[in-house]
């Protein structure tokens, strides 16, 4: 792999290293940043490694610059037992299957709420298989399916928007996270808060249980 170099302070990313101490923080166009474990260009793209694991990649022009993180980081140690090492989990990297902005909007998105962007891109492939004008005869709307008290909760002015649409949806699915773990949240936002209330975990329908079995698994998330 080729190596990369952003400016003197910049640290370099290359195949099979450790991650620096320090790694970096990508600062896009929009204002909002990004902590990564690494960079690197690859023609008109940008690869970010990330630090929850695998690599995400958004329009080289979205990227303002790079700059060092002060604060140390050290990547997580897989625990091991025995003589056996454990092989880290590998997050889920799509195919192509998201334009270069849906992917930039989840990364943001993302970054902003603290919620991993594989989880994000999980849900949407899921919810619209990326198709930003997707309905669904219930009435959910767009890339995350918001339903339309979710976007009026969340201000939405058009829910077909993908970045007011990955925003909201983000932002949601935040919340629930916060109330919930991985899996409960999901089923919350397949199934309702008040649904995963009434049955005190995952309900009990095919619909639900499939939709969380495969957003874990396109995710990477075991």
């Amino acid at each position: 792999m080729k190596l990369v170099v952003l400016g003197a302070a910049c640290c370099v990313l290359g195949a099979g290293a450790i991650a620096p101490a320090f790694a970096e923080i990508v600062h896009l166009t929009s204002g909002r940043t990004m902590n990564v474990a690494g960079h690197r260009f690859e023609g008109d793209m940008a690869i970010l490694a990330l630090r929850s694991g695998g690599e995400m990649s958004l329009p080289k022009d979205l990227v303002a610059k790079v700059t060092p993180d002060e604060v140390p980081w050290v990547p997580p140690v897989p625990r091991s037992t025995g003589s056996v090492p454990q092989v880290p989990l590998v997050p889920w990297v799509p195919k192509v299957l998201a334009s270069a902005r849906v992917e930039a909007l989840i990364a943001e998105a993302a970054a902003a709420h603290d919620v991993d962007a594989n989880l994000v891109r999980a849900v949407i492939r899921v919810e619209s298989a990326f198709r930003p004008k997707a309905r669904s005869h219930k009435g959910a709307m767009g890339l995350m399916q918001l339903m339309p008290a979710t976007a009026r909760q969340y201000g939405v002015l058009d829910a077909y928007d993908p970045a007011e649409n990955i925003d909201a949806g983000v932002r949601h699915l935040r919340r629930l996270l916060d109330r919930y773990d991985v899996r409960l949240a999901l089923a919350a936002y397949n199934a309702g808060e008040g649904t995963v209330e009434k049955y005190g975990g995952i309900p009990p329908y095919r619909e639900t249980r499939d939709y969380v079995r495969k957003v874990l698994g396109f995710a990477g998330v075991q």
